[in-house]
């Protein structure tokens, strides 16, 4: 029978399911509200998506590279516990191989693809992890790389996947170079590629700061232009990575480290599992108890 909009708006309502798996649960039900509500009851679909309202901010950073693709994705999950559980680490790589091979463009494209050798969507498959491993589990970021012959991905995870990065480095295949980058990356956090990048609103506003704190300690106008340019290049080695010390010589920029291997940076993505996500301040008992009672 044909389901309405409107019955899957109030069945998604009572529920907090996917829109998919309500139109299944109606669709399997012939529209009976009740017996939808007991079918994805029954498949811990809204035992799931009870959990929709928790904050997951821990989790797992993932690199996969297949090829000449490569992608680094974060994974969020309720607490850290979840990253060593086997499941939630096979769930983590199957999500990473189905965005790599299908490349969405965005989380939510990726949430109502099909999942490969199945029926179900993405999102459905992730609902059934969070019934599967009790907790919430939800697909926060990816970025694809692709690289030609004469390019290497470097991959690296922190402490087992609390950072991930990802960089694509030009002429040269040596994958270990391009690793070499990431762990930099990984320990010293930098923002952009090179000084170019920079936006230049961002430069200017550094440039005004110093300027001002240069004439707050009596500097001379004459020489203050001077002055900031000087600490300008203090700015640039925190946020650029060229401009850094390599961490593994810091007798060497990163720049010079990979001129001397004949190469060059593209591009870098670091992701830290949680960052920018206001976490709970729960503590562990109150975690288990939570667990107990769903």
């Amino acid at each position: 029978m044909a389901i309405s909009a409107s019955k899957v708006k109030e069945l998604r309502e009572k529920t907090g399911a996917g829109m998919m798996d309500c139109k299944k649960a109606l669709t399997e039900t012939d529209g009976n509200m009740d017996d939808a509500v007991a079918f994805l009851r029954e498949r811990g679909i809204a035992k799931a998506a009870k959990k929709a309202e928790r904050v997951a901010a821990e989790g797992l950073a993932s690199v996969k590279i297949e090829g000449d693709k490569a992608i680094i994705v974060e994974i969020n999950a309720e607490t850290d516990f979840v990253a060593k559980n086997e499941n939630f680490q096979q769930a983590v790589d199957a999500i990473a191989h189905h965005l790599l091979v299908n490349e969405p463009s965005d989380v939510e494209t990726a949430l109502t693809q099909t999942i490969e050798g199945g029926s179900d969507t993405l999102e459905h498959y992730i609902t059934e992890q969070i019934a599967t491993i009790g907790e919430k589990i939800s697909l926060r970021r990816f970025t694809i790389f692709h690289k030609t012959d004469n390019q290497a991905f470097g991959a690296y995870l922190h402490m087992g996947g609390s950072i991930g990065v990802l960089t694509l480095l030009d002429g040269t295949d040596d994958e270990d170079v391009a690793k070499d980058v990431a762990m930099h990356v990984a320990a010293i956090k930098p923002n952009y590629v090179s000084r170019d990048e920079v936006p230049a609103e961002e430069v200017d506003k550094e440039r005004d700061i110093l300027k001002q704190q240069a004439l707050n300690e009596g500097k001379p106008e004459k020489i203050v232009e001077k002055m900031v340019e000087g600490r300008l290049k203090k700015f640039f080695q925190q946020v650029t990575l060229l401009d850094q010390e390599f961490v593994k010589d810091s007798d060497q920029t990163v720049e010079e480290y990979v001129k001397s291997q004949n190469a060059s940076v593209t591009s870098f993505i670091r992701y830290e599992v949680g960052e920018g996500i206001e976490k709970n301040d729960d503590n562990f008992a109150d975690e288990v108890m939570s667990q107990i009672k769903d």
